[in-house]
């Protein structure tokens, strides 16, 4: 029997044994009902017993059915205006894709840094977290990988360079791109589902938004970190790479950008969106807020991708972007992005956090920094191998009870395991830009085991230290009720 047919029965198995023969002392009924939904629907997430989205409308059924959650709170949660941000986002991605705008971003990104072998390996890696910033991690992988097997072959009978040397720039630059993807969308609230999926769980257990402002001030040096250790890495000590340019590779990026001909009225008009989008994500709290007092992130982000839908194409009697486009949208992760804000509303209004939280109280004692490292590390090396959203999705609301317990301020268990999530580099099944590259057949599994696992140790390194010093200052997490955050 394999892994998923084995989920498909353990899962209603764990929920019939919680729900009706397993009794836990303390455990409110309603909490009893939520906690065996919770191990049906994480066991078939992990296992991907179903797709991991059709598993994520789960909540609707048994909630209600076992006393759980009312239906009506458990749909509203679905309808959260986190996933309507993630949702504006996602169509301003598509607009971007739709006429090129990120493959023009980017060759003029590799071909401004790009000298060298090691600055072009820069020159992709920025390029690639950059996009990765506002487009799905996927998108940008796919579209970055032709153009770097275009940048290989320019080697291939290149007599400077030895066969080693070939095969190892290959790897290096393969990496680059699955690495950086996976961690640009650190960056921004938008940059990846399960920033998103944070965001909701807070916002419905706390009633508090986290703007994309406050995010971006604690994501983006956290991602540039991580990413120019990652460079360094691949050019210093996973691969060691002499000073020297690379033989037609600043030409081919430069035939590249030719070839996309003058920047097209359309070009132009989603880039405006785009950085007005951005610009007004940014200045919210200390610009917009003075004139438009209900300012949100979402209306922004849907206000940006509606007026896409109302420019026209020039010379057409068409728009820039039309309905139609957006059967690209990854209605799953929205699905998914709702399902975690509903485990969320469900574990706190039952009274399960606060079963868990007095469950844990033993571990009272223990280190904050040392338990940032244990929780991180977990996340990580746990999301190698399951759904990094549904991961996340499982465990924010349980760490939100265990915090207060600890003593701790909530935010930085839950931050901590969210960036954790997004910095699995070891396995091809770990993330979509892992499988791409690995799929371009100049990787083996041991080329990415290996590198992977010491830059998985680095990143739960760095993400601990900017957790435990740094985030408690830039969002002021140190008020009366949470005296001891930083012990």
């Amino acid at each position: 029997m394999n892994l998923k047919n084995t989920g498909l029965i353990l899962g209603p198995t764990l929920f019939i044994l919680t729900r009706y023969l397993i009794n836990f002392e303390g455990l409110p009924d309603e909490a009893n009902a939520v906690l065996a939904s919770a191990l049906w629907i994480a066991t078939w997430w992990i296992t991907e017993a179903l797709p991991i989205s059709v598993t994520a409308l789960l909540p609707i059924i048994l909630f209600p059915l076992t006393g759980g959650m009312e239906l009506a709170d458990t749909t509203s949660a679905y309808g959260h205006k986190l996933v309507f941000l993630t949702m504006g986002g996602f169509i301003i991605a598509i607009a971007i894709e739709k006429w090129n705008l990120h493959k023009r971003i980017a060759l003029n990104i590799i071909y401004y840094i790009g000298g060298d072998i090691k600055k072009i390996i820069l020159g992709f890696m920025v390029a690639t977290a950059f996009l990765s910033m506002w487009i799905s991690n996927t998108a940008t992988s796919v579209m970055m990988l032709p153009i770097g097997i275009v940048i290989i072959k320019q080697l291939k009978d290149n007599p400077d360079f030895t066969e080693s040397q070939r095969n190892n720039f290959a790897k290096a630059l393969m990496l680059s791109i699955a690495y950086s993807a996976s961690i640009g969308g650190v960056s921004t609230l938008i940059g990846t589902p399960t920033n998103m999926v944070m965001a909701g769980a807070i916002s419905q257990i706390y009633n508090y938004e986290i703007s994309f402002l406050e995010w971006f001030i604690f994501g983006f040096p956290l991602s540039l970190m991580i990413l120019f250790f990652s460079w360094y890495y691949l050019t210093r000590v996973a691969f060691s790479f002499k000073d020297i340019s690379l033989p037609g590779g600043r030409e081919e990026i430069s035939k590249l950008r030719h070839g996309l001909g003058k920047i097209t009225f359309e070009q132009k008009a989603v880039s405006l969106v785009f950085f007005a989008a951005a610009f007004c994500w940014i200045t919210k709290n200390f610009l917009l807020k003075n004139i438009f007092i209900k300012i949100d992130d979402t209306i922004i982000s849907i206000f940006f991708a509606s007026l896409l839908f109302l420019i026209n194409v020039k010379g057409k009697n068409e728009k820039i972007l039309k309905w139609e486009d957006t059967l690209h949208l990854p209605w799953g992760v929205l699905l998914l992005l709702g399902s975690g804000m509903t485990f969320a509303k469900a574990v706190d209004s039952s009274g399960l956090s606060m079963w868990v939280g007095t469950q844990i109280s033993n571990f009272g004692t223990m280190n904050l920094f040392l338990l940032l490292l244990l929780l991180i590390t977990v996340v990580n090396f746990l999301t190698e191998i399951a759904s990094n959203m549904a991961t996340i999705a499982m465990m924010l609301p349980i760490l939100a009870p265990i915090a207060l317990e600890l003593n701790l301020h909530p935010y930085v268990l839950m931050v901590a395991a969210s960036v954790a999530a997004s910095c699995a580099f070891m396995l091809p099944v770990a993330t979509p830009p892992n499988a791409i590259v690995f799929g371009s057949g100049y990787l083996k599994m041991p080329d990415m085991v290996k590198k992977g696992f010491l830059l998985n140790l680095v990143s739960i390194v760095i993400i601990a230290l900017m957790v435990y010093f740094i985030l408690p200052f830039l969002w002021d997490l140190v008020p009366d009720e949470f005296p001891n955050t930083l012990i």
